[in-house]
Parts: C-alpha cells; sequence; structure tokens
C-alpha cells in the first residue's frame, strides 16, 4: 500500500488536465512516472491503441469532465458502479478510473518485463462501457479522516500487544522509505485538490505503512495460530478503511465539482 495506484495517478492529473491546471504533456509525464510508456486502447473513435494526451483530449470530447477512482478488492466493489464485466475486470486489477460526464472506465493491463532493478514496465488501460450510477461504498473526506484516525489507533493496540512491533531491519527500511516519500506524497493528488483530501491521502499511507510493517515482519512475537489470527483479524478492516480514505481522497475534486 506504500505504492499509489496507477489509477489514483492517473485520475489525480487528470482532472488537473482537465481544469486546464496542467498542461497535456506534464500531466502524462506524471501518471507514466517511472513506467515505460501507457496507452490507450478501445476508445469510441480509435481504431487501435493511442497515448495518454490523445485518450485525455477524446474523453473530454465525449463529455468526461473528471475522473473518479475505484479500488476494489474481493466481496467490496468499491467505487464502482457496473456493469459487471467492467467490475470483473477492475477487481480483477484491484483498481480502475471511471469517467464522470461519460459512461466510459478504463482498466489498467500491466506488462513487466525483465529482472528486479531493471524492469520495462508498459500499461495499456482498457476503455471500456459503464454505469452511470453512484460509486459504491466511497466516503466523504471527513468521513474517511475519521475512520483511519480510529482504524490506526485500534490497529496499533492489538499490533503492539501481540508484539508485532515497528523494529528490525525490515521495519526501519520500510519506516526509512516511507519517511523519504513523504513530500512526494504531497504530489501525487496534482493541483487543484483541496488541502483535506492531501491530508486524507497522507494519514492513509501512513496506515498503509503500519500494515506493511505488520505483514513484512514475519509473525513478530505472534507465536501462536490465535494470536496470527488476530493479528490478521484486526488488519483485514484497517486495509479496507485504507481503501476507502484512498478512494475518498483522489475522488473528492469530482466530489467537490458536484456539490
Amino acid at each position: 500500500m506504500l505504492s499509489e495506484p496507477r489509477s489514483g495517478l492517473l485520475a489525480a492529473w487528470g482532472n488537473a488536465l482537465l481544469a486546464g491546471l496542467v498542461s497535456p504533456d506534464d500531466a502524462a509525464l506524471a501518471i507514466v512516472g517511472e513506467d515505460a510508456v501507457h496507452r490507450v486502447e478501445g476508445l469510441p473513435g480509435e481504431t487501435g491503441p493511442v497515448g495518454l494526451t490523445l485518450a485525455f483530449g477524446r474523453l473530454r470530447s465525449l463529455g468526461a469532465t473528471g475522473f473518479r477512482v475505484a479500488l476494489p478488492a474481493p466481496g467490496h466493489p468499491l467505487g464502482l458502479s457496473g456493469p459487471p464485466d467492467f467490475n470483473a475486470r477492475a477487481l480483477d486489477a484491484e483498481e480502475a478510473v471511471v469517467a464522470f460526464g461519460a459512461p466510459y472506465g478504463l482498466v489498467p493491463e500491466v506488462c513487466e518485463v525483465g529482472p528486479d532493478g531493471d524492469l520495462h514496465v508498459e500499461v495499456v488501460w482498457r476503455c471500456m462501457p459503464v454505469r452511470e450510477a453512484p460509486p459504491a461504498d466511497v466516503p466523504s473526506l471527513g468521513e474517511a479522516e475519521r475512520e483511519l484516525a480510529e482504524a490506526l489507533r485500534d490497529a496499533t493496540a492489538v499490533l503492539t500487544r501481540l508484539d508485532v512491533a515497528g523494529s528490525g531491519p525490515v521495519a526501519e527500511a520500510t519506516v526509512d522509505a516511507y519517511r523519504a516519500r513523504t513530500e512526494r506524497g504531497r504530489e501525487v493528488l496534482a493541483p487543484g485538490y483541496p488541502p483535506r483530501a492531501v491530508r486524507v491521502l497522507e494519514l492513509a499511507q501512513r496506515v498503509g505503512l503500519l500494515i506493511s510493517v505488520a505483514y513484512e515482519n514475519g509473525h513478530g512475537g505472534a507465536v501462536s495460530a490465535s494470536e496470527i489470527a488476530a493479528r490478521q483479524e484486526a488488519l483485514r478492516p484497517v486495509e479496507r478503511v485504507a481503501r476507502r480514505a484512498q478512494v475518498a481522497a483522489y475522488n473528492a475534486y469530482v466530489e467537490e465539482r458536484e456539490r
């Protein structure tokens, strides 16, 4: 969870582009990041894959005025509104972008080639029809912030009791990596987002850090099967809350426009 989803970057910078706050080239550069290339396939009026800049222009001409994020998981169609074909692809990818103002969504298909440390990553965003309906289970920013604070407090208490501590070389490396990304996190949402959305996303990243440390540290002091199960039970709702908060933060731009 320390790495922000590609759908979040596409939605955030796509929203900034549609609002005229960034140039098409700057938006595309921010979305691609360290990947080799991103293309969009299946756009109405296009016979093959196109680049992000052309894709944004096409979606704007089709009526898109903003973009939302979906981060679904089994049993939790977070941010989706159908139809089943789109939901199934989004669930398989664990993320998607849904246009606001036009009945289309984008699901990433990621191809990685090469050894660790020298990966060549290409992303194809599959454009598909979507149902124009309210997205599933997306909280407001205020709700997300309250949920995160409660989840962080409760999970920390449980994990501390089970002796799953943020210590040791693996945990220390994870914490250092997070600290190095702290300022970068402020750039993820792109221009035009309210400060509260930035705050909620940063808190979601902090919760993601806790989850990563807990999982990557093995079983920690939780030596019995019941203790391991208790830790997993504590982390499961925290992960759900963190994903809901991420979606709320990325979708804040569109929600503000609707209000």
